[in-house]
């Protein structure tokens, strides 16, 4: 969208059927009718980057795509005991902190008010492109240290406001959206809750898939070739410069520039040669640490869960060993941390009348030799719709199945070519921020940019939308096209949600995608 706004040829060469790779949707026609979920992403954080996208290219993201904002934002179910319904509404959110453990009343208004300072400060980071080691001596970054403190780990940053081990787990699940433990991850990530509860947790009708959908449609319009069903297979290099693009039906794009969207660990190791990646060679990529994975169930079930919220995340009793089995022993847990989405309670559209979808999803391991999913997937199965039944209060749950797809970190990996099965790309510690994440402009070859979790700024839609914008500012800029535009939005918290969903000639620069 930016880059064809700017004036460039656009050619878009997606693998699958559909655009839009993990926030795409997987849909089924059944005897009971069209069952459709989201792929990946279920929560839509922070609206205000794609809205800023969406007008610098004259378009208005909430007409474009409609959404619902939530309240309450997710339910928790904690294994060791207790519930909370995440609600921005800051009193009744101290009411329930209060009754979960009266020693942190009073604590979730400093919380946020601190992290309010701390993404206004760190937003200019987020935007901006991290080219060398000298983008780190900024003034802008310095004055971050104190309050990012990047020597304690998200739970040790939360112990400043809460004693109770299950509230500093309500402000830090969130790490998971980066696949890490809120154990290993970095303070600053603090932000995501916050970005929860001063932004929102909204429902785009017709599901995340649709953002990517209207993304594609817009795209078109303004002149972009996109092509699905379009497999890169190989690249032709004139020295560390890409200049063609191959796919498996025997064609070949020519290009002046390339930007890789495909996952970043993946398209190294099968695109480009080993021996012209300097900083990124296959051995170093295998040194690397990658976030965890996802094992999911998506299920068409007849009858309406109406008590069950639009998101409930049950906590494992035990929460630090389930996570320990999953980033180090790399084996399936026997208690394990479920979440389900059961959107039809906010959007009766994405199921047959009288039916439900639910998204289920559990995170595990990536590839691990300790697990073997041909072998171990029914098993757990079992242990997962068990969960569902008895810590979600789904009744009879195996009966009113009448459709079910299950995808395993093998299928992440086969299916959907993610290295390893990581869902979450590379971990986000602190030797794989900034300037020591694949950099905007790909540090190993000439004319080429990434965007998407595997660059900065990370992982999580917000700042995957963000990379867009940094790189195509960067390519513009290279290639002398018309400067990318910044739009700035009011806050999204500032705006009224919008309304329940019915139930119901270019220059000759070419990007090749």
């Amino acid at each position: 969208m930016l880059l064809a706004h700017a004036g460039a040829r656009v050619t878009v060469l997606e693998r699958r059927d559909r655009p839009g790779g993990r926030t795409s949707a997987i849909e089924a026609e059944t005897a009971e009718g069209r069952f459709r979920f989201d792929t990946g992403p279920t929560f839509f954080l922070y609206p205000r980057v794609l809205g800023e996208i969406f007008a610098a290219v004259g378009r208005d993201l909430m007409t474009e795509v409609p959404m619902t904002r939530l309240d309450p934002q997710y339910r928790l179910e904690f294994g060791s005991g207790g519930r909370l319904d995440a609600t921005p509404n800051v009193a009744e959110m101290e009411r329930q902190i209060a009754a979960i453990n009266p020693a942190d009343a009073g604590r979730f208004a400093d919380f946020l008010a601190e992290n309010r300072v701390k993404l206004a400060k760190f937003r200019p980071i987020l935007e901006n492109p991290f080219c060398s080691w000298k983008d780190l001596a900024s003034p802008t970054l310095a004055k971050m240290l104190p309050l990012v403190r990047p020597w304690l780990s998200l739970d040790g940053e939360l112990k400043r406001h809460f004693s109770d081990p299950r509230l500093r787990v309500a402000f830090s699940f969130q790490s998971k959206y980066l696949g890490m433990s809120p154990f290993r991850c970095p303070s600053l990530f603090s932000i995501l809750s916050f970005l929860e509860y001063e932004h929102g947790v909204w429902h785009p009708t017709g599901g995340c898939a649709a953002v990517s959908e209207r993304m594609a449609e817009i795209a078109v319009e303004l002149g972009v070739d996109l092509q699905l069903d379009r497999e890169v297979t190989g690249l032709q290099f004139k020295g560390k410069k890409p200049v063609a693009v191959e796919t498996a039906d025997g064609e070949t794009h020519r290009c002046d520039a390339l930007v890789i969207n495909a996952d970043f660990g993946r398209a190294m190791t099968r695109l480009v040669p080993d021996r012209l990646r300097k900083n990124w060679t296959d051995a170093k990529i295998g040194k690397k640490k990658f976030s965890c994975s996802t094992y999911m169930l998506y299920l068409g079930v007849e009858g309406l869960e109406d008590e069950l919220p639009h998101h409930t995340i049950y906590i494992a009793e035990d929460y630090e060993r389930n996570l320990r089995e999953i980033e180090t022993d790399r084996v399936l847990s026997d208690d394990p941390s479920v979440y389900v989405q059961n959107a039809c309670v906010t959007d009766r559209s994405l199921a047959p009348p009288g039916c439900s979808t639910l998204y289920v999803l559990a995170p595990v391991t990536h590839e691990s030799p300790h697990v073997d999913w041909d072998r171990d997937a029914p098993a757990f199965r079992e242990r997962v719709l068990d969960q569902v039944e008895s810590k979600f209060g789904v009744k009879n749950l195996r009966d009113r199945i009448r459709f079910e797809k299950q995808i395993t970190p093998a299928d992440w990996d086969g299916g959907y070519e993610i290295h390893k099965g990581a869902t979450f790309n590379l971990a986000h510690n602190l030797t794989q921020m900034l300037h020591l994440r694949p950099r905007n402009r790909f540090e190993d070859l000439d004319g080429t940019y990434l965007v998407g979790g595997g660059t900065h700024p990370g992982s999580g839609l917000p700042v995957i939308y963000e990379s867009a914008r940094i790189s195509s500012r960067l390519l513009a800029k290279d290639y002398g096209l018309p400067e990318v535009p910044t739009a700035t939005l009011p806050s999204p918290a500032s705006e009224e949600p919008v309304a329940e969903p019915a139930v119901v000639e270019p220059q000759t620069v070419e990007a090749s995608v």
